[in-house]
């Protein structure tokens, strides 16, 4: 009996101190409160911010509904956060541990403040919409970012500081390490100066059909702080450096006000004179009266003999289409190129191609003998007589 009452003694002991000397039952208890406010959290993502929800849904804005999506998760967690202070007053923690779970329950609180002030930017960025019409969208977008990323900085030193790290001290010793990595790091920020002057200029926006010759060719999808996003016509990406782009040359197709037609059309050397002309002039006529090509009060539209070429005359036709759309482009000039084919032939012309004439005054001497193909006996007897007296008159 001795021995089972001093097991007994060491069981209620064991309970007594039991973890960082807190009652097992304490500890136990806290554990139960942490769940309670875990499931008042659930209850909240469910109940509370489903009917919050329905509210804002009444209204026209839409603000509200992303308001709500951007906070339900930093509010869910402050449940959290209060559930682990009621359970470390329960415990009653002492000394070093009660110092610990202090700093823990106040990185947490800074933890969903600034989670807060973070996830808000996106659904506020539309304040800065004004800031569009003297900076691009890109520039805004990086702004926002920045924003977000100060937000992100400003809570992380706040937590230092709760633990007693200062944060002066440390960003000194960051200075003289951002010496040393920025002197490793000069193509970064030249690409970060790039990405800038890109966007201060606007070179070109997300969405615009870019050419670098020898670089890429594209559409723009995204502009980072390094490089820029371009998917090729075969839908492959390319990331391209800031700084290449803020040196090179870049036509931007996507701002087009006309697209061009620039031929030059051949015909043969046995075309007349009124022939070409009634072929320049069918040809100007057709571009004038169709809706598709340019206005020439707009733009320059020429149907001129341009030049007498080795094989060729050569009609410069140059002229502009109303739609930049490539398949529009294509389908005005597939239509342009039916219609000159027609005036052409039309105008009883021809289209030229590369020649070469051959003239031969004579025959060298030694040259082979003529080849006289088989015939009927008549027939081989005049031809014979032919050739002696071609042969007698050279």
């Amino acid at each position: 009996m001795d021995s089972l009452a001093r097991f007994w003694h060491l069981v209620v002991d064991v309970w007594n101190t039991g973890v960082l000397g807190v009652s097992l039952g304490r500890v136990l208890a806290a554990l139960f409160i942490v769940l309670f406010f875990l499931l008042l959290r659930r209850l909240f993502s469910r109940i509370v911010a489903r009917w919050l929800r329905a509210l804002a849904a009444r209204s026209k804005s839409k603000i509200d509904d992303t308001i709500i999506d951007a906070l339900e998760p930093p509010i869910a967690l402050v449940f959290v956060d209060f559930g682990l202070f009621v359970a470390a007053e329960f415990m009653q923690v002492t000394g070093l541990f009660a110092e610990v779970a202090d700093h823990a329950i106040k990185s947490l609180i800074i933890i969903a403040i600034f989670w807060c002030f973070y996830r808000l930017v996106d659904p506020l960025s539309h304040l800065f919409s004004r800031l569009e019409r003297l900076f691009s969208r890109e520039l805004v977008g990086w702004l926002v970012r920045a924003i977000k990323i100060g937000f992100a900085a400003i809570g992380g030193a706040a937590i230092l500081q709760t633990w007693g790290i200062q944060v002066a001290p440390l960003l000194a010793g960051l200075g003289i390490f951002g010496v040393a990595v920025a002197l490793g790091a000069q193509d970064f920020f030249k690409n970060l100066i790039g990405g800038l002057s890109i966007l201060a200029e606007r070179r070109f926006s997300v969405g615009e059909w870019i050419f670098v010759d020898g670089v890429v060719e594209g559409t723009v999808e995204k502009i980072n702080f390094r490089s820029t996003q371009v998917r090729r016509f075969d839908r492959s990406p390319v990331w391209v450096p800031n700084a290449q782009l803020a040196d090179a040359p870049v036509t931007n197709f996507s701002r087009m006000t006309h697209r061009r037609i620039r031929w030059m059309v051949g015909v043969e050397y046995r075309t007349t004179v009124p022939q070409l002309r009634k072929i320049r002039e069918e040809i100007e006529a057709f571009i004038l009266n169709d809706r598709d090509f340019a206005d020439p009060s707009e733009v320059s539209t020429f149907v001129r003999i341009d030049s007498f070429n080795d094989s060729s005359i050569d009609i410069l036709v140059y002229c502009f289409t109303l739609s930049t759309v490539w398949g529009e482009w294509l389908a005005t000039k597939e239509r342009l190129a039916y219609k000159i084919k027609e005036i052409v032939e039309g105008a009883g012309s021809g289209f030229a191609f590369p020649s070469r004439s051959l003239y031969v005054e004579t025959l060298p001497d030694g040259h082979p003998e003529r080849f006289l193909p088989p015939a009927d006996r008549g027939e081989r007897k005049r031809l014979e007589f032919a050739a002696s007296g071609r042969d007698r008159a050279e």
